[in-house]
């Protein structure tokens, strides 16, 4: 596959679209937060760090810090420039949003977006968008979020940042965004969700689940949300997907070799196949999404801890729960039937849920070496 600069993609994407790009590509809950809700233009003058304001405030941090499974001194080697510089991909840090009834005038049903529920606000983030932009510095339900997505390893995830913004500092580990807070310009991969360099190395922040799933599905489950708008206050082809495209997948989405080389390869699994995986302090898990979609109930294992993967027919999605006590379940009409023969949704199991995430599996194999695979 031949290979160019992010910064020489995005930047032809964004003046020429399609055709000026078409030689790039060539064709209680452990770990984080849930967010899934299922219980609980004008054109911008100067660089995106000037026009985002950073205060004194620091990102909230975990408890405890998330499995790092290489040495912190090998990870800061493993950085590489994805080519556009510091905020060259510029965040989007005053959001504005519309119903679902004007969201459909530019979303079509098959389209993916990331959406979380948290306390009174049900919100969804188009993929379309957040692949110009990659995070979203945005408030739920009163708290200061950033919303985040990597479309080089298929990773949408949120975290909690308190009184700071977060930026996209231009770097990748492992193909993976690698974020700053603008705060403390620590820098965190996205995927670890632990700083890797800065006041904060080793320290992991607050997160919170978004569920990748397609519009269709999410407006059918949430009518009331809200939709991340176009009006972005930068100029962007927001029709054109300088990557590939979800729906249908074509492009980088469809298969053949990361951008750039991971970290480490593992053939267990095709590198673009997406797993949802698990991790916390104590080790990482994945389990396959086709196999999840065909078995409905996955079993799995997490530093010796039993682990139930749960698929979610209505959104697409997956949870995954830890059962130490390896309680036998079954799936039946959309519902999980427990021991007792009592019906529960798939997010609502009761068991502790363990934060999970979509990834391309080169990119999980690649940040998590000893990660076990469940089929």
């Amino acid at each position: 596959m031949q290979r160019c600069s992010r910064r020489a993609f995005l930047a032809a994407s964004a003046v020429g679209g399609t055709a000026a790009t078409a030689g790039c590509l060539g064709g209680s809950v452990r770990g984080g937060q849930d967010g899934d809700g299922t219980t609980t233009t004008e054109t911008t003058t100067g660089s995106p760090s000037e026009s985002a304001t950073a205060s004194d405030g620091e990102p909230p941090l975990a408890d405890a810090a998330l499995t790092v499974q290489y040495p912190f001194e090998r990870l800061r080697s493993g950085v590489v420039s994805g080519g556009p510089p510091k905020d060259g991909i510029p965040s989007i840090d005053e959001p504005t949003f519309t119903d679902a009834s004007a969201a459909n005038d530019h979303l079509d049903d098959g389209d993916v977006v990331f959406g979380v529920v948290r306390g009174s606000d049900a919100k969804a983030y188009p993929q379309n968008v957040l692949v110009w932009h990659e995070i979203c510095n945005d408030t739920l339900d009163g708290t200061p979020v950033s919303v985040t997505y990597c479309p080089l390893t298929g990773t949408a995830m949120g975290f909690d940042r308190g009184a700071t913004t977060f930026g996209v500092s231009g770097d990748l580990l492992n193909d993976n965004l690698v974020m700053y807070d603008r705060a403390t310009d620590s820098r965190w991969p996205q995927m670890l969700a632990t700083a890797i360099e800065g006041r904060f190395a080793e320290r992991s922040l607050r997160e919170f689940r978004l569920v990748w799933t397609t519009w269709a599905r999410w407006r059918d489950t949430h009518p009331d949300t809200r939709v991340l708008s176009e009006e972005t206050g930068y100029v962007r082809d927001y029709d054109d997907d300088p990557y590939g495209s979800y729906n249908p997948r074509d492009g980088y989405y469809a298969g053949g070799d990361p951008l750039f080389p991971p970290l480490r390869t593992d053939d267990r699994l095709d590198g673009k196949a997406v797993v949802v995986g698990t991790r916390s302090s104590e080790g990482a898990a994945a389990f396959p999404k086709d196999a999840l979609r065909t078995e409905k109930l996955l079993d799995g294992e997490l530093a010796g801890t039993p682990l139930l993967a749960a698929y979610d027919p209505d959104l697409d999605t997956a949870y995954v729960y830890r059962n130490p006590d390896e309680r036998s379940f079954a799936f039946r009409d959309g519902d999980v039937v427990g021991p007792d023969g009592t019906p529960s949704a798939p997010a609502d199991l009761p068991l502790e849920r363990q934060y999970a995430y979509d990834a391309m599996w080169f990119a999980w194999a690649g940040i998590y070496p000893e990660t076990s695979v469940h089929e």
